[in-house]
């Protein structure tokens, strides 16, 4: 068993004071192939939110458009670098439906189109340094998903980290190689993040969503923390 720190640096709540991080851990969990039932799942939250929107009106609901406003404020152009509730959106609601990747993946995908939240998993499994999302100082070294390209992160970038390796870039935009979900991952970890108009109480809803669909198709022992201004910094054991 180890503990490490998981902490949001304060210039992050000095540009958005009322962002939120809720951090579900799950240990234990056994992953693999999503049942069908899962996938079902799946395909009926892209219905869903293709009734609720269109891709024409993406950029101006405001759940969206929110990470819009906040890359454009850290100066990255939001049509180069889409969030990834963005990206995700506008593929179902062109049609096209979402891979089954696996369970703990296709849960985290079936949470963001419900609830329109970015809800990411990192698999803690090989983590051994601290993580924490940060401005890059540009040294930091980053391996994108599906690559074997190193790259590093522009300067006061937000990025978050395990130590020195970067886990995922612009804040919600591509993650690593490094921390991938895979069939064999025991211990998770995923981000809820809740930017305004998203309140706490919103993220506390998508957290009980995750525990009911975590514990019914995965298992495992589930706990929820939530990060803030006035509570920068948790400890995650496991």
């Amino acid at each position: 068993m180890k503990t490490i720190q998981y902490s949001i640096a304060p210039q992050v709540f000095e540009k958005f004071p009322d962002y939120i991080r809720g951090v579900v851990l799950a240990v234990g969990v056994s992953n693999g192939k999503s049942s069908p039932e899962l996938v079902q799942l799946l395909r009926d939250e892209e219905k869903s939110l293709q009734q609720r929107l269109n891709v024409e009106e993406i950029t101006d609901y405001p759940k969206v458009n929110s990470w819009r406003e906040a890359f454009r404020s850290l100066g990255i152009k939001p049509s180069e670098y889409r969030s990834s509730i963005e990206a995700m959106s506008r593929r179902v609601l062109r049609g096209n439906e979402l891979p089954s990747i696996n369970a703990l993946v296709d849960i985290g995908n079936i949470l963001s189109l419900r609830h329109l939240v970015p809800t990411g998993g990192h698999a803690l499994d090989a983590i051994q340094a601290d993580i924490s999302l940060r401005p890059a100082d540009g040294s930091e070294e980053f391996v994108p998903f599906g690559s074997e390209e190193m790259e590093h992160p522009d300067p006061d970038e937000f990025v978050f980290v395990e130590g020195n390796t970067v886990l995922t870039r612009r804040w919600s935009w591509r993650q690593a190689n490094h921390s991938l979900t895979l069939p064999s991952t025991k211990i998770i970890e995923f981000n809820i993040d809740g930017l305004p108009p998203v309140s706490m109480e919103e993220v506390e809803l998508v957290a009980k969503d995750m525990f009911e669909l975590v514990s019914r198709f995965c298992g495992g022992e589930l706990s929820v923390q939530y990060i803030t201004r006035d509570n920068p910094s948790i400890s995650l054991t496991f």
